[in-house]
C-alpha cells in the first residue's frame, strides 16, 4: 500500500460545500485501491483535521501525503494547515507527514473553470459567444499579495486561451473579501469596458459562504444595471479534473518534487509594504475543533513555525 492521501480543506458553515468535499473525498476512495485516503477540515465544519488524522493513525498508518485543498498558496496553505500538521506529529508517537502543494493555476483547472463558463455563455451556431461579452473570475482574496497576484494569473491565463476561442472579449479579476477590485467594482470595470454580457465565475473549489456571496452581490449589481446580463457560472465542485490534479499533486509530494514559487512569497522576499514579514514566524490562527496540547479545545501562540 502507498501512503494514504489526506485531503486538508478549510471548512465552511455551508452544508452544502460540506457535501461536495466529502462527496470528492469518497471520489478519491473509489478511485485508489492502493491508497487509503482521508479528509478533515482546519476549522468551522467537521470532520476536524485532527479526528482525520486520528483515524488513519489507528488503521496503523504513520506517515501520510497532505494535499491542501486550496486553490492559491496564502495564509491557511502556508501557516493553518502545516501548523495543524506539526501539531499532530507531536501529538502522536511516529507520526509524519508530506505536504504537497496547492493546486494552483493547473491547466486542468483552467479547462475545469472553462467548462464552467460554458455552462452558462450561450453560444451561436458557430460555437462563439454573441456579443461583447466578458468574464469576471472571482477570487476568495487575501492578505497576501502573492495569493491575490496568482489569481490574476489565472484570469490573464483563462484570456489568452479559453476564453478567445469562446468569443470572449476580456477576462478581468476580483476578489470578494480582503482584497480590491470586489465584485460590484470589478462588475462595473467590465461595464465601463464595453461588456454587454458578463460570466461571473466564481474561482472555488466548493460553495460555500463566500461563493454565495459572489452570487448575491453579481444580482444585487445586475438588478441595478439591467442594461447588462449578467450570468453566475457554478464553482469547479467534485468531478474527475479536480481529482485528476490531486492525484499529481499527491504524486509530487510522494517523489518529492514540490516546485512551489517562492520568488515573491512575503515571507521569504521583502516586498514593499510587507518588510515585516519576512521570516516572521508562522503562528496559526486560533481553530475550536483543535485540541493542541491536550488541553481540549483551542490551542495558545506558542508554536509558530519558520518558512
Amino acid at each position: 500500500m502507498r501512503p494514504p492521501l489526506l485531503l486538508v480543506g478549510h471548512g465552511t458553515r455551508d452544508a452544502k460545500g460540506v457535501a461536495g468535499f466529502e462527496a470528492f473525498v469518497e471520489r478519491l476512495r473509489h478511485r485508489f485501491d492502493d491508497r487509503d485516503v482521508a479528509g478533515g477540515f482546519i476549522e468551522l465544519s467537521p470532520p476536524p483535521l485532527t479526528d482525520a488524522v486520528g483515524d488513519l493513525y489507528e488503521r496503523g498508518h504513520r506517515r501520510v501525503v497532505a494535499v491542501p485543498m486550496m486553490l492559491v498558496a496564502a495564509g491557511h496553505a502556508k501557516g493553518d494547515i502545516p501548523g495543524a500538521l506539526a501539531r499532530e506529529r507531536e501529538r502522536r508517537a511516529g507520526f509524519d507527514y508530506v505536504y504537497g502543494r496547492p493546486i494552483g493555476p493547473h491547466p486542468t483547472m483552467l479547462d475545469l473553470l472553462a467548462e464552467r463558463m460554458d455552462d452558462v455563455l450561450g453560444a451561436d451556431e458557430d460555437g462563439r459567444a454573441e456579443g461583447e461579452t466578458a468574464v469576471l473570475l472571482v477570487g476568495r482574496g487575501s492578505t497576501d499579495p502573492d495569493a491575490n497576484a496568482e489569481v490574476c494569473k489565472v484570469a490573464r491565463l483563462l484570456q489568452e486561451g479559453h476564453a478567445a476561442r469562446r468569443g470572449v472579449s476580456f477576462v478581468e479579476p476580483a476578489f470578494v473579501s480582503l482584497a480590491w477590485p470586489g465584485v460590484p467594482e470589478g462588475l462595473e470595470r467590465v461595464r465601463r469596458l464595453g461588456a454587454r454580457r458578463v460570466v461571473v465565475l466564481p474561482y472555488f473549489l466548493f460553495a460555500g459562504v463566500l461563493p454565495d456571496r459572489v452570487v448575491d452581490q453579481a444580482t444585487a449589481f445586475a438588478s441595478a444595471h439591467p442594461e447588462l446580463d449578467v450570468r453566475c457560472a457554478p464553482v469547479v465542485g467534485d468531478c474527475d479534473g479536480l481529482a485528476d490534479v490531486i492525484a499529481e499533486r499527491y504524486d509530487e509530494a510522494v517523489a518529492g518534487d514540490i516546485r512551489m514559487n517562492c520568488d515573491t512569497c512575503v515571507y521569504r522576499i521583502a516586498l514593499p509594504g510587507f518588510e515585516d514579514k519576512v521570516g516572521a514566524p508562522q503562528t496559526p490562527h486560533h481553530h475550536p475543533d483543535d485540541p493542541a496540547h491536550g488541553h481540549g479545545h483551542g490551542h495558545g501562540h506558542g508554536h509558530g513555525h519558520g518558512h
